[in-house]
């Protein structure tokens, strides 16, 4: 999971990435709060590409992009992108793969290592006697509806990340069962249903005075405590190495503290010696490891390394290392890849074909998968299948998870608000909570995906919003991260300590109880039932375009704790506030409306429309979707053409497709509609653009012809996802035709996309 977000590529490694998530453009910045997400300063970039790689290519040698976020803020997973031959990475040779902490210290001494072999590895387990709990047989009553998955298998994974709660524990807080009553939080999920842990492992999250760095303080002897009681109880490990001392995701993936200096054989030695000492540790001690994760959201890199090359090294050797451990105790267990930003089969493609290219040995590949970051279920599936079909590896999602309230529990902030962060039909509740993890497991057991971790679920706070808890955060690691971090990573860690930005999230209320939305995992099956009661009366979106007539729905939804009872009720709407909207002038209203139903209880009879009074855009194909795009005409000087219709959401203002242009040499190129059979009026032209890597010279005009008469408007580019808004204003027309367009000049190796050209009357 990728806690606190410090550097995201603009132009991602391996592949182009708007996960560069948009940073996730309001969606990958995980643990990131709105206000901050801004928050972007360019490093620098270097450019060496060839054509059609544009943007992405560059991606692959661009400067890290700096995002500053506050405490508190994690930085969850992910997040993405196109095909693998955007990648400038495989045309380096290996010489050039090395790390730039190998680059440092190339004369730093190290001991060498010898690698044990399952015959040298001595697996002697403690026995823990083990308590299970049996899956129900039937649909069970329950505070929450859950729809029933036929088939699904008892043997899907019903897991849960529980990393955290060993550090929220030591600051105080304390876990219940469903009864009421205080007990063993391992009890209670396995009495939920829950049949795997997993439990990430850092190498020395400590400096160098013994203090933790926060998140769990999540060391082997932690892994143990928390594995041991969750074998107690019956459940399987996962353990996930990041081979990090800290958190490692795609915006950072430093080498632990005691690797500094080493050369990648050194490093890849050290790697399999720290994955053989600390498994046979975990494994002696009576953990039921059934898997391993040999790194964790390794899209751009692995303990400092970048280049796929050298993260192979690194994946064989650790894979290497649990291949040994399993014989040596008799046991199966499987090795997993761990991956994000998995939205775009372009991104799966090149990682899963490197993969295979450099030989890595693994069994899962394991997928992040936040449905308000990573596009849609149905895409998610599209993923797993390709990686089943295409090379035979088993999938599951390491990852996942979902609000319940909007309200922040400890008083530093969550990464998910519960606002413009929800998924339609799926509210910041502990129903909708429930709903959005059942569909997911539906969706992954219906893919023939192994099954599900949530992420997490038991990270709940240590003391209450309106209180400093900074004293616990510091003492015992249960916020992101503390002060302490800094001396490992002063950037951002170091700057922004703080507490759990991710207890909205959680299955666990704020005071330790279990919410019925963890009853999920042992209610797939059959499902559960509640009393019906009505969710909510969701508001009306109505838009109305200048000039026509405005009508209202005559119906509105309301909207069930079970889905299936969703139902259409009559309205009848306020004729002063509909007579009140100039459907002359573009503008935003609101109309109230009564629902014509008695039995619905008061608080539910009262509805909203939202009236948007839209300017009717006159461009055809003003946001480049259509693919049929012969209204558009492309010229440009030179040989090669620069530009494109580019199908990537993350360099779209809306949609998925954006007009795109890259080259390595200089461009001279500009698009034009014309657009025919309007009124006489004045009109103005707008559109979005954003791109970078532009010298001062560099002339981006936007125009309209009318009349003969030319308007212009200049702008500048100055970042990725940096989206500029060219107005040209006064445009005054006698006849029936406009030519509208986007003109460019610039240097090579600059960059950018085009997108939603909007042409109003907005006056006679």
């Amino acid at each position: 999971m990728k806690i606190s977000l410090i550097a995201y590529f603009s132009h991602m490694l391996f592949v182009p990435q708007a996960s560069q998530s948009s940073f996730y453009r309001g969606q990958n910045l995980r643990f990131c709060p709105r206000f901050l997400r801004q928050k972007i300063i360019a490093c620098g970039m270097e450019i060496s590409m060839r054509k059609n790689m544009g943007r992405f290519s560059k991606k692959l040698l661009a400067a890290v992009l700096c995002v500053s976020l506050s405490a508190g803020t994690l930085a969850g997973c992910g997040k993405k992108e196109s095909a693998g031959n955007n990648s400038t990475e495989n045309s380096r040779s290996d010489s050039e793969s090395q790390s730039t902490d190998a680059q440092q210290e190339t004369t730093t001494q190290f001991p060498d290592i010898e690698r044990k072999t399952a015959d040298e590895i001595e697996i002697n387990p403690e026995v823990i006697d083990v308590t299970t709990f049996a899956l129900p047989d039937g649909p069970e009553e329950s505070g929450i509806f859950v729809q029933p998955i036929e088939d699904i298998s008892d043997d899907f994974i019903r897991g849960m990340d529980a990393s955290a709660v060993l550090a929220v524990e030591n600051s105080g807080a304390k876990y219940y069962g469903f009864d009421g009553e205080e007990q063993d939080v391992f009890k209670t999920l396995a009495e939920a249903g829950v049949n795997y842990i997993r439990l990430r492992v850092w190498n020395d999250p400590y400096d160098e005075n013994g203090n933790g760095y926060g998140g769990g303080n999540n060391d082997v002897a932690t892994a143990i405590e928390l594995g041991k009681r969750a074998t107690q109880y019956g459940m399987k490990v996962c353990i996930d190495f990041h081979y990090s001392d800290f958190w490692a995701d795609p915006t950072k993936q430093y080498a632990p503290k005691a690797w500094k200096g080493m050369n990648l054989e050194q490093k890849s030695d050290a790697l399999y010696d720290f994955t053989v000492t600390s498994l046979t540790d975990i494994l002696n001690a009576g953990v039921d490891v059934c898997m391993v994760q040999v790194g964790n959201e390794i899209n751009k890199g692995m303990s400092g390394e970048t280049f796929m090359s050298s993260v192979a090294e690194l994946l064989k050797a650790g894979s290497s290392a649990v291949r040994e451990v399993s014989k040596a105790a008799g046991k199966d267990i499987q090795v997993a890849v761990h991956y994000t930003d998995i939205d775009k089969q372009g991104e799966v493609a090149k990682i899963t074909a490197d993969l295979e290219k450099y030989g890595v040995d693994y069994d899962i590949f394991a997928m992040s998968y936040y449905s308000f970051w990573h596009g849609s279920m149905e895409n998610m599936q599209d993923m797993a299948e390709y990686v089943q079909d295409t090379y035979g590896k088993k999938v599951v999602i390491a990852e996942t998870s979902y609000c319940y309230t909007s309200e922040d529990g400890d008083g530093s902030g969550n990464s998910v608000s519960g606002d413009g962060d929800l998924v339609d039909g799926y509210d910041a509740t502990v129903q909708g909570q429930a709903d959005m993890l059942r569909d997911i497991c539906a969706a992954a057991d219906e893919a023939d995906i192994m099954g599900v971790f949530y992420w997490e679920g038991t990270w709940i706070p240590v003391g209450p919003a309106d209180a400093d808890n900074s004293e616990l955060w510091e003492k015992y690691g249960s916020g992101w991260a503390s002060s302490y971090s800094g001396s490992y990573d002063p950037k951002d860690a170091g700057k922004y300590y703080g507490g759990c930005s991710w207890d909205n999230q959680a299955l666990f209320d704020f005071t330790g109880h279990p919410l019925d939305s963890l009853k999920v995992f042992r209610e797939l099956k059959y499902g559960a039932t509640a009393p019906l009661a009505v969710e909510k009366v969701p508001g009306v979106e109505v838009f109305c375009n200048v000039g026509a007539e405005l009508v209202l729905p005559e119906t509105a939804q309301v909207v069930y704790n079970d889905k299936t009872a969703n139902r259409e009720v009559p309205v009848v709407w306020n004729a002063e506030q509909i007579a009140a909207i100039d459907t002359n002038i573009g503008g935003s209203y609101q109309v109230e409306g009564i629902l014509q139903d008695e039995e619905l209880d008061e608080e539910y009879r009262t509805v909203v429309a939202n009236v948007e009074v839209k300017l009717i855009n006159y461009v055809v194909n003003s946001s480049f979707e259509d693919s049929d795009t012969s209204m558009w005409k492309v010229v440009y000087n030179g040989k090669e053409n620069p530009t494109d219709y580019q199908v990537n959401a993350k360099d779209a203002k809306t949609g998925e497709t954006a007009f795109h242009f890259w080259s390595a040499s200089e461009m001279d190129f500009s698009i034009e509609q014309e657009v025919t059979g309007l009124e006489p009026g004045t009109y103005q032209l707008s559109a979005f653009s954003q791109g970078g890597d532009m010298l001062s010279s560099s002339v981006l005009e936007l125009y309209a012809v009318a009349d003969g008469v030319e308007y212009t408007q200049s702008f500048e580019l100055t970042g990725y996802a940096d989206w500029k808004e060219p107005t040209v204003t006064d445009i005054k027309l006698t006849g029936d035709t406009i030519v509208v367009g986007v003109r460019m000049k610039c240097n090579g190796g600059s960059w950018g996309t085009v997108d939603d050209v909007t042409l109003n009357r907005v006056g006679e």
